[in-house]
């Protein structure tokens, strides 16, 4: 039941975000989290499953699209929602002297939503081990962000003595080396840190409701990891779709 909201063109933030986490590590996402689900659990199986309404799917069969649980995985809709959860849990691990983080996504649209924050001063006052993941695709469902947010998001994170590291989903190397080094500062220090995350959105928000101009999306698909792999080396591209395709028509 309920809509679907894809993450083709952002799969790689969950990807580089899962490489560097530990098993007692937890994370919090949001409605366009099917790439965060599966490259932090490799549940195949059980994404599928919920989304058809299975009772064998992650949340049995009744979190439909976006409310997705796998031990310490937690996904709700709700913007911003999961932000003031995430920080909560990785204090209450602190407190007990688990060596944990939490990692919550939001998006550049969420930048509206009051209870970040407050979560971003708390955890800050508080020394919060919490790295918040901003998925910036530039549109917040239909309406750009040059018409909602003012400023930037690096010196939000300033202005909470917050540390903030950036990079984009063009550039995998990079995304990489930067979401090391983040997760690393928040590990070793116990603060908060806010990682913006520049990627593109290559669908509509859920149903078909995009309003961008075609050629735009085009110039975007052009900087795409995997429209690139297919390209640049169609040999090795077309063996991973081969076994993924399998995994799925087995499942």
């Amino acid at each position: 039941n309920g809509t679907v909201h894809t993450c083709i063109g952002q799969e790689f933030t969950g990807v580089a975000i899962s490489k560097f986490l530990n098993a007692e590590d937890f994370v919090f996402s949001n409605h366009r989290g099917h790439g965060h689900y599966l490259s932090r659990t490799n549940d195949v199986s059980g994404l599928l499953l919920e989304v058809l309404g299975y009772k064998d799917g992650c949340s049995g069969g009744i979190g439909g699209s976006q409310h997705f649980y796998n031990k310490n995985y937690m996904s709700n809709g709700i913007q911003g929602g999961m932000t003031p959860i995430a920080s909560g849990v990785a204090l209450g691990n602190e407190l007990q002297k688990i060596d944990s983080l939490s990692v919550v996504y939001i998006g550049d649209g969420t930048l509206g939503q009051g209870v970040l924050y407050e979560t971003l001063n708390l955890s800050s006052v508080w020394n919060v081990p919490v790295i918040f993941v901003v998925e910036k695709n530039g549109i917040a469902q239909t309406t750009s962000n040059n018409q909602t947010i003012a400023g930037t998001i690096e010196y939000r994170a300033k202005a909470f003595d917050i540390e903030y590291f950036k990079s984009t989903t063009n550039n995998v190397s990079d995304l990489m080396d930067q979401t090391e080094k983040a997760i690393s500062f928040s590990r070793n220090n116990k603060r908060p840190v806010l990682l913006e995350i520049q990627t593109n959105r290559l669908m509509s928000h859920s149903k078909g409701d995009d309003n961008r101009d075609p050629l735009k999306i085009k110039d975007l698909e052009k900087l795409d990891p995997i429209n690139i792999l297919s390209k640049e080396n169609p040999k090795l591209f077309s063996e991973m779709k081969l076994i993924a395709d399998k995994k799925i028509n087995k499942i």
